[in-house]
């Protein structure tokens, strides 16, 4: 008896501000061999110019946005992909997997101290530490019936992709 292979998955790495989504989507995605598209890089101006105001986006903001990485994803069913996207709420990832049904989320979780840490190290990015509140009270973790898993982001990033890559492989087969 044969099996079929399994297609490569589609890959949203979500969570709040400073989880290292950035830095931990490009790890996983090389190390499954997949491309990476940084979910930033889908905001319109208006998003950034807001977030950088220190103004938190609301449903209405996300919405072109999370289309935007809904039409990504749909364009990698089959092929495989990471995209970064927060996917906060559970409507988010529910909006995300209308568009792309077969997408599986890596949730990357930490405590608060530990991420605002690592938020006030980064340099250059228009989301300000003081939104990170803003982020947790939104944040709506993964239920048992979404496709996904969550990982810890304590220690390096290595240590975590290589959590991350497992995680996924053990859930993907």
């Amino acid at each position: 008896m044969s099996t079929t292979p399994q297609a490569p998955p589609v890959v949203v790495v979500m969570g709040v501000s400073g989880t290292g989504k950035t830095t931990i989507g490009p790890l996983v995605a090389d190390a499954l061999g997949l491309p990476y598209a940084e979910g930033d890089d889908f905001h319109p101006a208006a998003n950034v110019a807001k977030m950088s105001a220190g103004v938190p986006l609301d449903d209405e903001d996300r919405g072109p946005w999370l289309d935007a990485i809904g039409k990504w994803a749909h364009g990698r069913a089959g092929l495989g992909g990471v995209v970064s996207s927060s996917a906060l709420k559970r409507a988010y990832r529910d909006r995300l997997r209308a568009a792309a049904p077969g997408v599986v989320f890596l949730h990357l979780t930490g405590d608060r101290e530990l991420i605002e840490g690592r938020m006030a190290e980064r340099k250059g990015h228009f989301m300000p530490t003081a939104l990170l509140d803003s982020q947790f009270a939104t944040l709506e973790p993964l239920q048992d019936d979404e496709a996904g898993v969550a990982v810890d982001v304590s220690g390096t990033p290595g240590e975590i992709t290589a959590r991350a890559v497992a995680a996924l492989r053990g859930r993907t087969g």
